[in-house]
């Protein structure tokens, strides 16, 4: 496996390695030893799949407690993956960086907990994987406004549409009154 930088230190991409040939592929996405010769000495307490259609924006979500590290990937179909640091006493506070991930790419992007995290479907639909390092717990789970000015996110809408949200995304708190890390 390969490690890869991110505009942001703490985020990064993860390329596993791939075996072909006429009859498909074959690769490890996980491996507790590999993560670890890689300094990513990690524990995952639950697995999630998401599937959702094009134009579907799910996101910026954290957990204000049991903050969640997420390695995340895409089985079927493309997205925009989206990680926000939202710990204060961060250098890199505030900032963003976006990851296109696909099933054409087999990357995958490490989040570490402290960071807003959504993505977008730009394909007809997506099979979205993640691990997480701690439970759901949806009484401290927030959403952050997908399209605040203060983060400027270059989102790649398909046709410039604007995405599809649940309830609670489209009623995302803003920069200036979302919950923090310290």
């Amino acid at each position: 496996m390969k490690l890869i930088d991110t505009l942001i230190p703490d985020v990064k991409i993860i390329e596993p390695r791939v075996f072909g040939d006429v009859r498909g592929f074959f690769m490890e996405t996980w491996s507790a030893q590999a993560f670890a010769s890689l300094g990513l000495d990690l524990t995952f307490v639950q697995d999630n799949h998401s599937r959702s259609r094009q134009g579907i924006l799910r996101g910026l979500h954290y957990q204000i407690q049991h903050s969640q590290g997420k390695l995340v990937r895409v089985t079927h179909g493309k997205v925009f993956d989206v990680a926000v640091d939202i710990r204060r006493s961060s250098a890199t506070f505030g900032q963003w960086v976006g990851v296109e991930l696909s099933d054409d790419n087999p990357q995958m992007l490490w989040i570490p907990p402290g960071f807003a995290h959504g993505f977008y479907v730009m394909s007809e639909s997506v099979d979205f994987l993640y691990k997480c390092t701690d439970i759901y717990a949806p009484e401290y789970e927030r959403s952050l406004q997908w399209d605040d000015p203060a983060l400027a996110i270059a989102w790649p809408l398909v046709g410039g549409q604007v995405p599809l949200l649940s309830a609670k995304d489209a009623h995302g708190a803003s920069w200036q009154e979302a919950e923090m890390f310290a």
